[in-house]
């Protein structure tokens, strides 16, 4: 009863926080925003990380890791402002997202992965495991931009 009990409070927790992102949005605007700035984020999180493995700035282990720990967080987030309402406006984001959904989503969640694999990559502080797990992440936010960014 007790494991019904918790399986049934996980089940209702995922329901409402589906409901909640697909309302999080009043407007297609508001959506279009949100995923911005969480890229806009991310984009700082990987050109900082970049920057330190490729020597333009001193490598820092813990710094490292807070950008990693931040890149698994930010990973995740900007998926649900892809609204079906958000299509047309300000957005570099190309009709396919909507018409390939399905590639589209596994790509997004093959991203999230590569953030997390990085953040614990980084917290060995050794660029020779953390150098492949931030190419692998750097590649699947290009695979994305192949095909579903103008």
């Amino acid at each position: 009863m007790k494991k019904t009990l918790i399986l049934a409070a996980a089940l209702f927790g995922t329901l409402s926080l589906q409901t909640n992102a697909q309302s999080m949005f009043e407007k297609p605007e508001d959506a279009i925003e949100y995923r911005k700035a969480t890229f806009q984020l991310i984009r700082y999180q990987i050109g900082d990380m970049g920057d330190m493995l490729k020597g333009k700035i001193p490598f820092d282990a813990k710094r490292f890791q807070q950008r990693a720990d931040s890149a698994a967080t930010l990973s995740n987030m900007p998926w649900e402002a892809f609204t079906a309402d958000s299509q047309k406006g300000d957005t570099g984001a190309l009709p396919a997202i909507w018409s390939d959904r399905a590639t589209f989503d596994k790509k997004a969640e093959q991203f999230a992965k590569y953030a997390q694999a990085l953040a614990v990559a980084a917290q060995s502080g050794d660029k020779k495991e953390i150098g492949p797990a931030f190419r692998n992440w750097a590649k699947g936010c290009k695979d994305c931009h192949k095909s579903f960014k103008d």
